[in-house]
């Protein structure tokens, strides 16, 4: 049966090395806080394509023969996977055809086309895209460069595990963000096997999934791969139907736990990351960190997380940031009903300014089926200090007679 050795990473390790960027750790004291104990960051949004996809990349496009580059390689990804495949082909010399899913976000699109790849887009998931690229390949005898499920993948992404065994020798438990697996599944092969041969602690590997696309709890617990049904998240990065054959084996083998995280969670991470480590990172980057903040309970410091990616569309930025300031307290929608009289919005902006308030926005509206002849309501974007200055702000306006409700 297909594996992959650490012998394997080893290789593709040496292979990437006028490739790839080793990526830094570095530490965040607010998690070490939370977990109390080490918590680093593996920073694979500083790698070149702006994540880890161009290892695995690299490594599978550089073993095929003279012949197989000739007749060009086809790839199909939400958009990080796109990157490493098309830049990896145009250092290698051969044509990348890429399927994206509709709706893939715009920078990722203009980044891969950068890369000199062409971009099709067949339907609006990863597994439609899957599909399409395995016809193609099929057709016009391109090489299917899988985004997960392939050893040299596996063993390319695998090579972070390295790095990591390197830079924190006391690691005891690994986090990452888990799709289809090739990331987590490299990682868990090269350190489990390089603390193995130096005699190291057993480390522990806990895989981070979106809750709305998680396919390998219901996987594992079936005893094969299963397909599931996607729900919309913003973690589209990790958005993937089925467990790969190879990277569920490898799973069952050497991951020791996955976990889900909720949508509010990983705005959180992603808000944390941004603030407090200054790194900017992809939703489906920061699942990772998001289950440290959701299932604290599931890991041991020293703790390594790897932010995978961080190419994330500026509109898709500002509207997590809102939410992940929603989920922190930090940001209130709220509808509020008052008199309509001359002065009464007046007044609200004024006693809202006196409670250390920034108002971002608002809307007046005075007719409306809901509302009594004499009223208004005002819909409106608050920003506070926190989740205790919210709750004081909303216990203060009702003390003074104002009808809430938050949105």
């Amino acid at each position: 049966m297909t594996t992959v050795s650490v012998d394997d990473v080893r290789a593709a390790h040496d292979l990437l090395s006028e490739v790839a960027v080793p990526t830094p750790l570095i530490p965040s004291r607010v998690l070490s806080e939370q977990l109390g104990g080490p918590v680093l960051l593996k920073c694979e949004n500083l790698q070149r394509t702006g994540s880890f996809k161009i290892r695995g990349a690299y490594v599978r496009i550089a073993g095929l023969s003279e012949a197989e580059r000739a007749g060009g390689v086809v790839a199909a990804s939400a958009g990080n996977h796109a990157q490493g495949v098309a830049l990896a082909a145009s250092m290698l010399g051969c044509k990348a055809t890429v399927f994206m899913p509709v709706g893939a976000p715009l920078p990722k699109i203009a980044a891969t086309r950068g890369y000199g790849a062409e971009v099709v887009f067949p339907g609006p998931t990863v597994d439609d895209c899957l599909i399409a690229a395995q016809k193609y390949a099929d057709e016009c005898g391109a090489v299917f460069i899988h985004p997960f499920d392939h050893p040299d993948v596996v063993a390319g992404q695998g090579t972070i595990g390295l790095e990591i065994a390197e830079q924190c020798p006391d690691v005891r438990t690994i986090a990452a963000p888990v799709g289809g697996g090739g990331l987590l599944s490299g990682i868990a092969v090269a350190a489990k096997g390089a603390m193995k041969e130096a005699g190291g602690r057993e480390v522990k590997i806990l895989g981070a999934q979106a809750k709305r696309a998680a396919a390998f709890p219901p996987s594992l617990a079936a005893g094969r791969p299963v397909a599931v049904e996607l729900e919309p998240t913003m973690a589209d990065g990790i958005a993937v139907g089925r467990p790969g054959d190879l990277t569920y084996d490898l799973f069952t083998d050497l991951v020791d736990a996955v976990v889900t995280v909720t949508e509010e969670s990983i705005s959180q991470a992603l808000l944390l990351c941004l603030e407090r480590a200054k790194q900017v990172v992809e939703p489906a980057g920061a699942a990772g960190v998001a289950a440290l903040l959701e299932h604290a309970y599931a890991v041991e410091p020293p703790v390594v997380v790897v932010l995978s990616g961080g190419n994330i569309d500026p509109l898709l930025l500002s509207k997590v940031l809102r939410h992940g300031l929603a989920g922190a307290g930090r940001y209130l929608v709220v509808r509020c009903r008052l008199k309509d009289r001359p002065g009464a919005l007046m007044t609200l902006l004024g006693e809202l300014a006196e409670l250390g308030v920034n108002v971002l926005d608002v809307m007046h509206e005075r007719i409306a089926a809901r509302l009594h002849v004499e009223e208004a309501e005002v819909l409106m974007h608050l920003e506070t200090r926190g989740a205790d200055h919210s709750e004081d702000v909303i216990g203060r306006l009702r003390e003074k007679g104002y009808t809430l409700t938050l949105s």
